[in-house]
């Protein structure tokens, strides 16, 4: 995914020796890591575009949204209304039982924002016939938000990446307040951004501002120096824990790999990303959502040789690194919740938790109008979409409960072992990926992990049937 974090914010610094986040959260310092991997060779294809977690796929933009089959005929690849992952998710019945989200709030965290958001998600919503957020609110509470510059390709890709996040929590929890919080930092690798994105979200802790917070950027552990730096950015999530708040973060879209420092180049080994990673964060990859006969089904995502998904980003129909992302943390030690999983992810934390859908080749609809490029519907995909669609059937579950629900992971977990029937295995994929990176340009396979029945490390303990599973997080039986 395309992230960005920044050093420092002593005033964050505290300490994970609270008794009861240690409960959940085992962690233990990691050795210093290497700096980025190889180097990009000039006659490489280019990399995809993914700003910040998005990955944005060149079509041109029509002022009709794209159904399935056009996109199919014209491009090769399926594409989804929001109506569609309705339906997949199996959603309808809850809505009709008056479970939209109603009485919560989804925060929705990303640099910069949008300077359209509002009017983008108005037209999105008259397209498809809901109603508008009960309330929409943006606040900046780490700094004042720099002027908009369409020149910038960090503002753009933000104000892209809002769009996705805003639009697709809203469309599957029609109900829910959305605050949307805008940081004046782009999160990037290392430690870039992420003390302001700190900032802001102890800000709406602290003022109980949200129930569930959705984090569609991550950085790759190994960018930071040890873990040293991570460990007073975990502040904002200590927080959460203490204030019964649950946070999501995306797992990424490079698969079993992710990229460096130079933002550039993959690491040609297996990595995972933070703080998708964290105990205390709920980790959302990708799956891809199938529409056969009417019916939807769910493989883990994988485009990496699918071309028509990537030739927008490759030359001569090479590889491009689109994947779930998952793997083994090199920071955390296996929390308490995983230990029924524990022959999968041995010692250390597995990511990701959940999986929602994420393909390029399933992509969705989003309207967006901001400077820089031509107004109208355009096609993203990414775990930056699942994540969203996760905070919103969070949202859901925490309206039925009645209260925030926290720390979701251990009830994940558990309902996974007990095979409840909100839990969907995903049973199919994987996400080894490959690449050619270096000089000269070489292919490079980095050998990632099974999808399979139970946990897996590309789509955690699966997917959801939101129509029981909402009902199962909350801890109520069903109407």
């Amino acid at each position: 995914m395309r992230k960005a974090w920044t050093a420092g914010l002593a005033a964050c610094a505290v300490a994970l020796g609270v008794a009861a986040v240690a409960a959940v959260a085992s962690t233990v310092p990691a050795p210093a890591v290497p700096g980025a991997p190889g180097t990009r060779a000039g006659g490489q294809p280019p990399r995809p575009v993914t700003h910040p977690g998005t990955v944005r796929l060149d079509v041109p933009q029509r002022q009709q949204p794209f159904t399935t089959a056009q996109c199919e005929r014209a491009y090769g690849i399926a594409c989804y209304e929001p109506g569609q992952l309705r339906a997949a998710y199996d959603l309808p019945p809850l809505y009709r039982k008056g479970v939209t989200g109603k009485g919560q709030t989804i925060v929705i965290v990303d640099s910069f924002g949008s300077p359209t958001i509002r009017q983008d998600l108005a037209v999105f919503d008259k397209q498809f016939g809901y109603p508008a957020p009960p309330r929409f609110t943006i606040i900046a509470p780490a700094g004042k938000i720099p002027p908009y510059n369409a020149g910038k390709n960090d503002m753009a890709g933000w104000a892209g990446e809002t769009t996705l996040d805003v639009e697709y929590a809203h469309a599957l929890a029609p109900g829910a307040n959305i605050l949307l919080v805008e940081t004046p930092v782009a999160e990037t690798e290392g430690t870039t951004g992420f003390p302001q994105i700190v900032a802001a979200e102890e800000y709406v802790i602290n003022h109980h501002l949200g129930d569930v917070i959705s984090q569609s950027f991550s950085a790759t552990e190994q960018t930071f120096a040890s873990y040293a730096q991570v460990a007073p950015l975990r502040a904002a999530y200590v927080d959460a824990y203490d204030h019964h708040v649950t946070v999501l973060a995306a797992s990424g879209d490079s698969g079993a790999t992710d990229f460096g420092l130079d933002e550039h180049t993959f690491y040609t080994r297996p990595v995972t990303s933070w703080p998708d990673s964290d105990p205390l964060v709920t980790a959302v990859g990708g799956t891809q959502l199938k529409l056969t006969g009417g019916k939807y089904t769910s493989v883990a995502w994988n485009d990496t040789y699918d071309n028509a998904a990537t030739r927008y980003f490759s030359l001569a129909n090479n590889p491009v690194p689109f994947a779930s992302g998952g793997g083994l943390s090199e920071f955390f030690a296996r929390p308490a919740y995983q230990n029924g999983v524990r022959s999968v992810t041995g010692a250390r934390r597995g990511v990701p938790d959940i999986a929602m859908s994420a393909a390029c080749d399933g992509a969705v609809n989003v309207y967006s109008t901001f400077p820089g490029q031509k107004a109208g519907w355009s096609l993203i995909c990414g775990t930056s979409e699942a994540t969203p669609e996760f905070a919103a059937i969070v949202a859901l579950a925490d309206q039925v409960a009645g209260h925030p629900l926290g720390l979701i992971n251990p009830t994940l977990y558990a309902l996974a072992a007990r095979h409840a029937p909100g839990i969907v295995d995903v049973t199919s994929g994987g996400n080894t990926v490959s690449f050619y990176q270096g000089t000269p340009a070489a292919l490079h396979t980095v050998t990632g992990y099974p999808a399979r029945p139970g946990y897996n490390l590309v789509t955690g303990v699966g997917t959801v049937n939101a129509a029981s599973f909402v009902y199962e997080l909350a801890g109520v039986p069903g109407h």
